[in-house]
């Protein structure tokens, strides 16, 4: 008999390729609709790239809630590989995570470029499409060490809020506020440096269209956050294993 309180693989997916998805139309969508919107030729009435953290973090937030009991709301190749390593995530699931997951952020992707073009005078290359970059490509002029530290250190503490508020030992419920906290805070610190990644799947899914220079630089954008992931993963077994509560386990059998 089928226990139906188990996703099935499909399910999963599913849940994966919608939480991804609404990520990078939410996420980067404000970057690219929002971030800068002049009224009359004279005021700025956009969100700027605190409002642009905030919908990062409101979007992963809202979708952990949604379908993160489905799947476990990743989103993210490196929160896939990084909960992997922490032994969280069955390993016959991550080439299918992580394959979902490109494709979700490439249709938003593609979505985000059909209506942006819709607009009189939009140039995706020109405009940069929300994509990450150094050097020239850094929003204010990082270089690609600065952008690699970066990367890899603001994934693993990502990574480290993301298995420390649901571990088993955390209060329950709280994860998803816990996580899109912390992802807008991440972007309040790296927009400035690499227009903040810390998700292989984001960055590729808006490199597409963005140019030869973005397609160009996008391999940090993968690398990084997975060397981050990794070394999250790793050291959180490592420094926390998992342990049973002796008074807490008498407590329950009594």
């Amino acid at each position: 008999m089928s226990d139906e309180s188990v996703p099935t693989t499909g399910a999963k997916l599913a849940a994966e390729f919608l939480g991804t998805f609404v990520l990078v139309l939410g996420g980067c969508g404000s970057a690219i609709f929002a971030a800068k919107v002049i009224a009359d030729d004279t005021v700025n009435m956009g969100i700027g790239f605190l409002g642009v953290a905030l919908a990062f973090g409101l979007t992963v937030l809202i979708m952990a809630y949604a379908v993160g009991h489905i799947s476990g709301g990743h989103f993210n190749p490196a929160v896939t590989v990084g909960t992997a390593l922490a032994g969280r995530t069955p390993w016959k699931d991550v080439a299918p995570y992580i394959i979902t997951q490109i494709i979700a952020a490439s249709v938003a992707g593609a979505a985000l470029f059909t209506i942006a073009s819709g607009k009189d005078g939009f140039n995706a290359v020109e405009s940069g499409f929300a994509s990450n970059g150094y050097g020239d490509r850094s929003p204010d002029g990082y270089s690609l060490m600065a952008g690699l530290i970066a990367e890899i250190i603001l994934t693993a503490i990502f990574l480290f809020v993301i298995l420390g508020s649901t571990d088993k030992r955390a209060p329950q419920g709280f994860a998803p506020i816990a996580i899109g906290l912390s992802l807008t805070l991440i972007h309040l610190v790296a927009i400035p440096i690499t227009n903040t990644s810390v998700n292989p799947a984001r960055s590729l899914g808006v490199a597409w269209f963005a140019g030869p220079e973005a397609l160009g630089q996008v391999w940090l954008f993968i690398v990084a956050p997975i060397i981050g992931a990794a070394i999250a993963g790793v050291s959180y077994k490592m420094l926390f294993p998992a342990f049973v509560d002796k008074a807490r386990e008498g407590f329950d059998k009594n």
